[in-house]
């Protein structure tokens, strides 16, 4: 069975939720456990591509969040699964080149609402969409 793009996002967040509370763990062990084994080593490309991406381009990521959050908020305040999927998000914007941001974007409101709450919603939908408006420029 082949995983959908909504479904590998899904997963790397958790991962990268998961590995953000256990750095001594492998991604690979929480991909594992997420597919319930179903693909031995051979875990979708998309979904390492990801994770490995977000990883990789933290500084890079948190940096651009920091710059569309409201004077007197700093990245700390943000609570880490909010954090997560705008991470996802503007990794997919930035160095995703087959997907329109605002699939990304849809995505990351999608997350959000399984994940959080509604205000948790509107603020990963209204940091997207400044930085949207910035990357069209």
């Amino acid at each position: 069975m082949e995983l959908t793009r909504h479904q590998i996002r899904e997963i790397a967040f958790q991962t990268l939720f998961a590995l953000n509370a256990n750095k001594q763990t492998n991604k690979e062990n929480f991909f594992e456990v997420l597919t319930d084994g179903k693909y031995g080593d051979e875990y979708p490309k998309y979904l390492d591509e990801l994770t490995t991406g977000v990883v990789d381009h933290k500084e890079e990521l948190d940096n651009l969040i920091e710059k569309y959050l409201k004077s007197g908020w700093s990245i700390n305040r943000i609570a880490k699964t909010d954090l997560i999927i705008l991470e996802i998000a503007l990794y997919e914007m930035l160095h995703v080149d087959d997907l329109p941001a605002k699939v990304s974007i849809n995505e990351a409101i999608e997350l959000a609402k399984k994940y959080s709450d509604d205000r948790s919603r509107k603020f990963v939908n209204g940091i997207l969409s400044h930085a949207l408006e910035e990357l069209v420029k």
